[in-house]
């Protein structure tokens, strides 16, 4: 029998919801069916053999829920697949909160706003503890848009708990070289930053960008402006927070234009929360440019998916990838598959090369 592979997660939302449904949507499934999956098997790990062994969250709903149950608490609106949960004894432990919660937030509409918790915050010794006790081998960060500071306590938790670092989110702890550095000195895997959609907006936009260059098309603008009403739309209402999710979802499609567009020329975030989209999220898509002869053309699309599923698409290989590194004995940032799955890596391959590249890593034949 395989044995599991040990995860703690920070933020029990959609994001987490949707992963921790998968884990068990896919535990009856054979690769025939595996529906929704880019690999059956990692090195003979299936998605079933993903563990929650800890878990971290700020709202009183949620907080000493045990996770069978938090995932399903509000705010929480992604779509059920999967309603046959296991119950399980792993309770939320309360976590720190820092800039983890914007202030908007807190007084929303009812079913949507936060509700911190009363309980006691832990200091990062009482975090640690937590994590080697459960035995979990890696973190997943999954805190909303704009928490630098609580991101970063995190990760300084992974480095003091000798644990592996998957950051989902777009604050730049693996793509920046001061904390990268840290998790190679101490030989701990770390993948970043800033999870892409399975397939979703940024993907869709990076492919049609790469197009447009290998079919000799000068692209002039585009503009990238989506929608949603879940509660990681609702946190980008207040612009503060937005500066790193522009700058990931930006560089993402400049990183695979054949010419660099001006600034100017570009625009890519949310655009706005629709409360009665829940986790649906709407991509307008519109990218203008030249062919033969200085022709003008242009592209409009529209483009709708179930956002948190979307992601735990790639997170369930981000985590099983992860598991292959600790057994390798790799520390730092894991380039191939950060390439592959993340929107603001430490280094930007093109797609195809990020997908090569990450199979060669699965098989052995490179090393990061």
């Amino acid at each position: 029998m395989t044995e599991k592979i040990k995860i703690a997660i920070v933020g029990i939302g959609n994001c987490a919801s949707s992963l921790i449904q998968g884990i068990h949507y896919y535990a009856d499934k054979n690769e025939e069916d595996s529906i929704g999956l880019m690999h059956w098997e990692i090195d003979g790990y299936k998605p079933s053999d993903i563990e929650v062994v800890a878990a971290f969250d700020v709202d009183k709903r949620k907080v000493g829920q045990t996770v069978d149950k938090a995932i399903f608490a509000k705010p929480n609106c992604t779509t059920v697949f999967q309603k046959d949960i296991p119950e399980t004894d792993v309770k939320v432990s309360m976590g720190k909160v820092l800039d983890g919660v914007a202030p908007h937030m807190v007084n929303f509409e009812e079913d949507l706003t936060f509700v911190v918790s009363d309980e006691k915050e832990p200091e990062l010794e009482d975090v640690v503890k937590i994590l080697k006790d459960s035995g979990a081998e890696m973190l997943l960060n999954y805190l909303p848009v704009g928490s630098q500071k609580a991101t970063e306590f995190y990760a300084q938790a992974c480095l003091d708990a000798g644990i592996a670092f998957i950051n989902c989110m777009p604050v730049f702890i693996v793509s920046n070289p001061e904390w990268e550095a840290k998790f190679r000195e101490k030989g701990i895997p770390a993948i970043g930053d800033d999870i892409k959609a399975q397939l979703g907006a940024t993907i869709t936009h990076r492919t049609l960008t790469n197009l447009f260059k290998n079919r000799g098309v000068k692209l002039d603008r585009t503009y990238q402006l989506n929608t949603g009403g879940n509660t990681d739309f609702m946190n980008m209402l207040n612009r503060d927070r937005l500066a790193s999710k522009r700058e990931s979802k930006t560089e993402a499609v400049q990183s695979v234009a054949g010419e660099r567009l001006d600034p100017h020329d570009i625009h890519i975030g949310p655009s706005d929360y629709v409360a009665w989209q829940k986790d649906n999220k709407l991509c307008f898509l519109r990218m203008e440019g030249r062919e033969f002869g200085d022709v003008p053309m242009n592209i409009e699309l529209r483009l709708s998916v179930e956002d948190s599923p979307n992601s735990a698409g790639c997170v369930i290989d981000a985590v099983r990838v992860c598991k292959l590194a600790l057994k390798r004995g790799i520390g730092g940032q894991l380039t191939s598959i950060s390439s592959y799955l993340m929107k603001h890596p430490p280094v930007q391959y093109t797609d195809d090369e990020a997908f090569e590249k990450s199979n060669l890593f699965i098989e052995g034949k490179i090393d990061r």
